[in-house]
């Protein structure tokens, strides 16, 4: 999951020649992170307005074919056909900040190895050296700076290089006079203030975002208790990680804050509830107007006013026809005489309709 590691890592490395401070860095990268991604909280913003529109007509359909799953699917079909309305438009959105969170969680667990750029090899190296559990990867690379900015190296061989232990050494964790290497626990000191803002700021977030985009009232419940489990996980790595994981998290809620608000004004939910609600009206208009078509009936061609859905019924009625008469002959026998003379005349019959 934390593959963007690898493209948002050197990006941190070249803001952290321009502020060298590792608590600064993350904060100010966090920062330009929601800046980017400003558009996609508004596709997603815009996406969760179009469904608040169709979740109706969905749970309609669902209501009424609860026993056809096949018949359901199909009408689910139709529904995104006629209105192109798509389910999933508002996933990406999703998809995308929650690879970039798992990214930037990435990246604080293994400074040493995408800021500081030294290889993993060389830094698991290191810590075996120095007796650091290089199976706890999350804690790893920021006891070897804990350790090295205690003057481990100097008395251990590593088997790092001189630049790369002067890099580690002059590597700047401290913030507020509180190093971010540090693991907070839950035990009572000055640096659990940091997770304590990193929660406090998610359940403000969190709830903020669902009432100003709309979405409140249209997520299932299942996706409600996964949401806020999600976050709950989150909240509870804030005291178990090292608080710069409670800093990053922390900087994001409180962007997350601001820029739903800015949304809430700029692109207002309502506005664009209202707007595809309109929409949704004149196609619905569209459909009930009629239209004259040519059918066949007792031999004869007539001219018919019907709908537009109904014309839709009929074009599908006819192609279901078409095909069921020509599996009628799908076979690995050849047709005896009698079969080829009805085929003849069903083939004359359809020329003649046309």
């Amino acid at each position: 999951m934390g593959f963007l590691a690898m493209i948002l890592g050197p990006l941190m490395r070249m803001l952290y020649q321009l502020i060298p401070n590792f608590a600064l860095t993350m904060i100010v990268f966090t920062v330009i992170i929601k800046l980017v991604t400003l558009p996609l909280a508004i596709k997603q913003q815009k996406s969760m307005a179009k469904m608040s529109v169709f979740t109706p007509l969905i749970n309609e359909i669902q209501q009424k074919y609860k026993n056809n799953q096949e018949k359901q699917q199909e009408e689910m079909l139709k529904l995104q056909q006629e209105y192109g309305f798509s389910p999933t438009a508002g996933c990406l959105p999703m998809l995308i900040t929650f690879l970039l969170l798992f990214g930037m969680i990435e990246v604080v667990y293994r400074p040493v190895q995408y800021i500081l750029g030294i290889p993993k090899d060389a830094i698991t190296a290191a810590c075996e050296a120095l007796g650091i559990a290089t199976n706890n990867t999350t804690t790893m690379q920021t006891m070897l700076i804990s350790q090295i900015h205690a003057g481990a190296a100097a008395t251990v061989n590593t088997g790092l290089t001189a630049d790369q232990i002067s890099a580690i050494s002059s590597f700047n964790t401290d913030f507020l006079g509180m190093d971010m290497c540090v693991v907070p626990g839950f035990h009572l000191s000055p640096i659990i203030i940091f997770p304590i803002i990193a929660a406090v700021t998610m359940f403000l977030s969190y709830g903020m975002t669902q009432k100003m985009s709309g979405q409140q009232a249209q997520m299932q419940r299942s996706m409600k208790i996964m949401m806020w489990g999600m976050n709950i996980m989150f909240v509870v790595m804030c005291f178990q990680l090292p608080v710069a994981f409670s800093l990053y998290y922390g900087t994001s809620n409180i962007c997350q804050l601001l820029q739903t608000a800015l949304t809430y004004t700029v692109y207002s939910p309502e506005k664009f509830k209202a707007q595809y609600e309109a929409e949704l009206a004149a196609k619905k208009a569209a459909k009930k107007e009629k239209k004259t078509v040519t059918v066949q009936e007792n031999g004869k061609k007539i001219e018919k006013e019907v709908s537009h859905r109904e014309a839709d019924r009929m074009r599908l009625e006819y192609a279901r026809q078409l095909d069921a008469e020509r599996d009628a002959y799908d076979r690995t026998v050849p047709l005896t005489a009698e079969q080829r003379a009805e085929r003849d005349a069903q083939t004359k019959t359809r020329k003649r309709r046309k």
